[in-house]
């Protein structure tokens, strides 16, 4: 990942609340006009929210939309000043074009969040049901990390100075504006009240079986027993709607020999009412990069398994790709499915940053899924995501990004690194303690590679670190092997981030889960199954909400 090269400062008021109320504020009923200077204490810089706000008493309902059709007025402006920097682009280094790309796509996608956020925030004067909130505090909490990885693809690409010093002050100043609106939004319309945690019932529980149940017609059926050598069995899971297939095979016996001109066939913009596009990927080594586009919603990719379909590349930072870009495979896709799947990057622990996937999409799930890289193979870039019974290999940071993801039942494998490097499993992004994002571990298995472990010289291995200020992970009910160092947590460094980022550990087992040589920072804590329960299926993702229709096993609260 992007070095901490550059970071916007603000004025810390509290520290690990998801909202920031004063007590003047909290008594203060929603609907009640109060003083552009009260609401905006509410905010992590007050002295810059006064000065976009109206200097008039208003409820917070008429502040939060008036700071997020600002927010929208500055997307598109924004992302005109990019487009003219593009339109230079004889004078731009190829790596400087590359991160202005970057921040182009991640400004159109803000701009789509704002306009679907206003469209919400118009229509009420009151708090939102719990699914509805999340929906809009997950885009919200989306565009700031749009903007921060904008600006650390910028601040990585030593030739693009004059391009960064030109959008530097515009991206710092979106970036505030865009804070009020997200602070803005938890205080008007998040419910205040702690979400309860729904008990599965047991035949959720016992949903284990390694096949999908899909319901499809039967000449599509004919098709996926023809070419997955299966047959669909009924189970305890229920079934999932399949509305076509294709199938890629690279011998010339599917619809197509690629991937990417299998997602190219799939319908743009499809509700899901008839179910999934499934792409059933052959065994193979597909060297190819798959983007799979914001309007390819509801794809379903099956593999026959890991090790066996295989999407591999080796793109990187020192050749010149942005981190975001180094991807193997990048999907911003709602409501994707990926199962039986191996995704790699090759370029090697001397290529730095090579990153096999790179998730942006929200409502994702990978299930019986391998990624493998060294440094930031993982990139679990932003909204909601859930990997179950998936395979992750890397070295430094090699699960980073800033989306509310919950790894369940998969197994984490730390590997050689390079001389004078150490192993980070984790380096959470969350720049904004109103975001409702981090990176949760539950039931897995940590355990280094044989490499790692039979090597003759100490390498540290550590459960992650602080890439942003805020940044959250918790690991609970989960087994660590003697790899992890007694410490548990590294430092980024030097102090940043200790007083704020959120770090906790629940009922983990091993060798390596012994806490009583932890780090003391006042930001780690040993938590209880309550504060734990927070960090489930159900509670962190509303889960129930949106998984059962992939037919993909979980657990919604603790084990």
């Amino acid at each position: 990942m992007t070095s901490k090269l550059f970071y916007f400062a603000f004025p810390i008021l509290l520290l690990l609340l998801p909202f920031f109320d004063s007590p003047s504020l909290a008594q203060t009923p929603s609907n009640n006009p109060i003083s552009p200077g009260t609401i905006c204490n509410s905010t992590l810089d007050p002295s810059y929210c006064k000065s976009v706000l109206p200097n008039r008493h208003q409820n917070v309902y008429d502040f939060g939309r008036n700071s997020v059709r600002q927010s929208l007025s500055q997307s598109r402006k924004f992302l005109s000043l990019i487009n003219k920097y593009l339109k230079k682009q004889s004078s731009l280094t190829p790596s400087a074009i590359g991160a202005l790309q970057d921040c182009y796509f991640l400004a159109t996608l803000n701009m789509e969040f704002l306009t679907s956020s206003l469209q919400t925030v118009s229509n009420t004067n009151q708090e939102l049901p719990s699914s509805q909130a999340d929906d809009v505090q997950t885009l919200l909490s989306a565009i700031l990390t749009n903007e921060q990885t904008c600006l650390d693809g910028l601040q990585s690409t030593a030739s693009a100075w004059s391009v960064r010093n030109g959008l530097s002050f515009p991206l710092s100043n979106d970036t505030k504006l865009y804070s009020v609106s997200l602070a803005l939004f938890t205080r008007g319309w998040v419910p205040k009240k702690k979400r309860a945690t729904w008990k599965p019932t047991e035949q959720q529980q016992l949903f284990r079986h390694p096949r999908l149940p899909l319901k499809m017609s039967s000449k599509t059926r004919a098709v996926y027993e023809t070419v997955s050598r299966k047959k669909l069995l009924q189970n305890v899971g229920g079934e999932v709607e399949v509305s076509d297939i294709v199938v890629v095979s690279q011998d010339g016996s599917g619809n197509f020999t690629t991937i990417n001109d299998a997602v190219a066939a799939a319908p743009n913009n499809t509700k899901g009412n008839n179910g999934y596009f499934l792409i059933y990927v052959t065994a193979g080594v597909y060297e190819e990069y798959v983007s799979i586009a914001k309007n390819k919603n509801y794809l379903m990719m099956i593999g026959e398994g890991i090790n066996q379909t295989i999407i591999t590349g080796n793109r990187n930072v020192v050749d010149g790709w942005t981190t975001f870009n180094s991807a193997t495979f990048a999907v911003v896709a709602p409501n994707f499915v990926a199962v039986n799947i191996t995704i790699r990057n090759t370029a090697g622990a001397v290529k730095h940053q090579a990153v096999a996937l790179r998730n942006g999409a929200d409502l994702s799930t990978f299930y019986s899924c391998s990624f493998e890289g060294f440094q930031d193979t993982l990139y679990t870039h932003s909204l909601r995501q859930f990997y179950s019974g998936c395979d992750v290999y890397g070295t430094v940071d090699f699960i980073f990004g800033n989306a509310a993801a919950v790894f369940q039942n998969c197994n984490l494998y730390p590997r050689l690194p390079m001389a004078g490097q150490f192993n980070a499993l984790t380096a959470q992004g969350r720049t904004d303690p109103n975001q409702n994002t981090g990176i949760s571990i539950q039931n897995c298995n940590i355990r280094a590679t044989n490499d790692l472990a039979s090597a003759n010289i100490t390498i540290q291995t550590y459960l992650g670190r602080p890439w942003k200020e805020y940044s959250r992970t918790v690991y609970m009910q989960s087994f660590m092997d003697s790899s992890i160092n007694p410490a548990g947590w590294s430092a980024w460094s030097g102090d940043f981030a200790l007083s704020t980022l959120y770090y906790a550990e629940y009922n983990n087992t091993g060798p390596g889960s012994n806490t009583s040589n932890r780090v003391t920072w006042p930001g780690y804590r040993v938590i209880n199954a309550t504060d734990a329960a927070n960090f489930t299926v159900s509670s962190f993702l509303l889960g129930d909400n949106w998984i059962p229709q992939t037919g993909v096993s979980y657990t919604s609260g603790l084990i």
